[in-house]
């Protein structure tokens, strides 16, 4: 369940919790046939739906600091390429060298390389026609990673290429490089362990018939069957919800 909040989750296991202690306080008149909702599997069904929770909880903090890592690893990288291009237009490199990693430095910045295409007042009687736009911004993280790759093969193949500037070398940025990717590759394991315990959990809390949500409904209505509809027993466990959105 996808729409429900992370408190909703929690809620509804906790609810769970409150629902089972109302049961067990019930004693032997709380002795359904059904398997399912018998005292000893609604514990390992709140047990396994605990677990779920800290599952997703620990994933999410691993997904958060991924993304932490990734942002502060990115973060220079505009500065940086610009300053590597600067640095390259300062030798005697050919100017085809310098406009192809220019172009590569463009898009690492996210900008055109040339002005965007606008349209043509249209003559009388005719339609105007759109200009052909193709977007040259790659933002995403794989796409820089890949660009500031072309980059550094730009300036490996350029001998003048060849500053005193520690962090400018070639060796610097493809440790830098190397870095990028590891930072860009642990924020998508992280993503993907996220997404599996999610998946789980909500399997755990909302499968049909066996879920959390749909046994907690089992238990109400066996508890009303017992006890009657205006039981003060089903009344405790009546006022307790369950929510699926």
């Amino acid at each position: 369940m996808a729409s429900t909040s992370e408190t909703g989750h929690a809620k509804n296991v906790a609810n769970f919790e409150e629902l089972i202690g109302f049961c067990n306080g019930y004693g032997a008149a709380y002795n359904p046939s059904k398997a399912s909702i018998k005292i000893a599997a609604l514990q390992t069904l709140l047990t396994g739906a605990q677990a779920a929770l800290a599952a997703v909880k620990s994933a999410k903090t691993e997904f958060d600091n991924a993304t932490n890592d990734r942002e502060i690893a990115f973060e220079p990288l505009k500065k940086l390429s610009t300053k590597v291009l600067n640095a390259l237009a300062a030798t005697d490199a050919v100017q085809q060298t310098i406009d192809d990693a220019s172009t590569v430095n463009f898009k690492i910045q996210g900008r055109r390389a040339s002005a965007k295409a606008v349209a043509q007042p249209a003559k009388e009687g005719e339609k105007a026609v759109e200009p052909n736009n193709i977007s040259t911004s790659q933002q995403s993280y794989d796409s820089q990673v890949d660009n500031f790759a072309k980059l550094i093969e730009t300036l490996s193949a350029e001998p003048l290429y060849a500053p005193n500037e520690v962090e400018l070398q070639v060796a610097s940025l493809n440790t830098l490089l190397g870095d990028l990717r590891s930072k860009n590759s642990a924020v998508i394991t992280a993503t993907a362990t996220l997404s599996n315990a999610s998946i789980q959990r909500d399997k755990i809390l909302y499968a049909a018939l066996s879920g959390l949500y749909d046994i907690a409904q089992a238990v109400k209505q066996y508890a009303k069957s017992v006890f009657g509809a205006t039981s003060p027993q089903f009344g405790q466990v009546s006022g307790i919800k369950f929510t699926t959105a």
